[in-house]
């Protein structure tokens, strides 16, 4: 199954290199190969890394003397100072289009690495946007096993569940150990799992380096270790301004659903699991469609000290702000409305109130637009 991705119509539309970012399985190498490159260097395949680490004029040597080529190297991050030989030959302005792939922004940004500014631009690949993927879309299926395009193309609801059950195995030897990003791997395995069971809460460092018996540096590092490595992506509080906010605590939320349940071995879509899966699959739809999307976006989360919530608070650069409210329901009533009006009291600004459901209909309730899921991404990021 071959499914077309809006970020591919928006590099070809580039004349710049590409950093592609993504965590694994997104389908970045496919993109990138795809836009078939002159030259692919693999640095994921450990002969050409030790080659490639071993010799200084390994890139020079593979591109030569000739112009006017593309160049791919995937898994840029596990040879951050390559990066200095590509602005070398980019900077010596012979047309050469560098495509590069990484699965970790940890080594490339802790690392100080060369990110190329003026020579690159960054995009971030998530999984398969509801939209990407059309009338094929089965929400008890993406709820349960999400939408990694190979997982998603596999027909046997078996064999998604068998890949993804091994996705945090591999994450750990391939992406944690073999980086030597941390040298308490059972620590962080145990705050791995912890961390799952509690995604889409609001972050409290103290209560997982409990459950995961580490120290609460130890939990500081390995969060931000989950961020680094692109497996989570936080809503901060919202604020009115940068100096004021509501409460403080982000919430965070895995990248997909399939992984998310993958490491909780749980891909049950249960009555006591399917509003917060329902919850997690939508903020990860509009979190990655806002990283595509031509304007600017901020995402964030309100909550009152007095427990009043809005699951999510798009700001666009453009000036309109959405407060937007997930229910796994396809009824919607007066109880449903709580959180909004509780953010309009407190905002006193305009802006647009939206519940994402999972009915077909689209209808208004007073101010607030109900809307079904299969619109939704369409109504906060219109194309036209």
């Amino acid at each position: 199954m071959i499914i077309h991705r809006y970020l591919t119509d928006i590099i070809e539309k580039s004349k710049k290199g590409v950093l592609l970012l993504g965590p694994r399985q997104t389908g970045k190498s496919t993109l990138i190969e795809g836009l078939k490159p002159d030259i692919t260097i693999n640095l994921a395949h450990e002969p050409t890394f030790l080659e490639c680490a071993g010799n200084p004029s390994y890139l020079d040597e593979r591109i030569g003397n000739v112009r006017n080529r593309s160049v791919f190297i995937d898994e840029v991050q596990r040879l951050p100072n390559i990066l200095n030989t590509v602005q070398v030959i980019a900077d010596a302005k012979r047309g050469i289009r560098f495509f590069l792939t990484g699965s970790s922004a940890r080594k490339l940004k802790r690392g100080k690495a060369n990110l190329l500014p003026g020579r690159v631009i960054s995009y971030s690949l998530g999984p398969l946007l509801a939209s990407e993927i059309g009338e094929g879309l089965v929400m008890k299926d993406v709820l349960s096993t999400g939408t990694l395009p190979g997982v998603f193309s596999d027909e046997s609801q078996e064999e998604r569940q068998r890949v993804l059950a091994s996705y945090a195995a591999t994450y750990l030897k391939e992406e944690i150990q073999a980086e030597g990003l941390t040298k308490d791997l059972e620590g962080f395995a145990r705050f791995f799992r912890y961390s799952a069971a509690v995604a889409n809460q609001f972050l409290d460092l103290s209560k997982l380096a409990t459950a995961a018996q580490i120290k609460r540096p130890a939990a500081m590092r390995f969060f931000q270790l989950l961020e680094d490595t692109l497996i989570v992506f936080r809503l901060d509080s919202f604020a009115k301004s940068e100096k004021r906010r509501l409460v403080q605590h982000p919430r965070f939320f895995y990248f997909d659903n399939g992984v998310l349940n993958g490491v909780l071995r749980n891909f049950q879509v249960s009555v006591d699991r399917i509003g917060m899966l329902f919850e997690h699959f939508v903020i990860s739809q509009i979190y990655h469609a806002s990283l595509y999307h031509p304007t600017t976006t901020r995402l964030s989360s309100y909550r009152t000290e007095h427990g009043a919530e809005v699951d999510c608070i798009l700001e666009s650069s453009t000036g309109g702000v959405w407060a937007i409210e997930i229910k796994a329901s396809q009824n919607i009533g007066p109880s449903d409305i709580t959180g909004l009006n509780s953010f309009s009291e407190y905002y006193k600004k305009a802006h647009q109130k939206i519940i994402i459901y999972l009915g077909s209909t689209e209808r208004t309730f007073r101010d607030i637009r109900i809307v079904p899921f299969h619109k939704a991404l369409s109504n906060l990021f219109p194309t036209d």
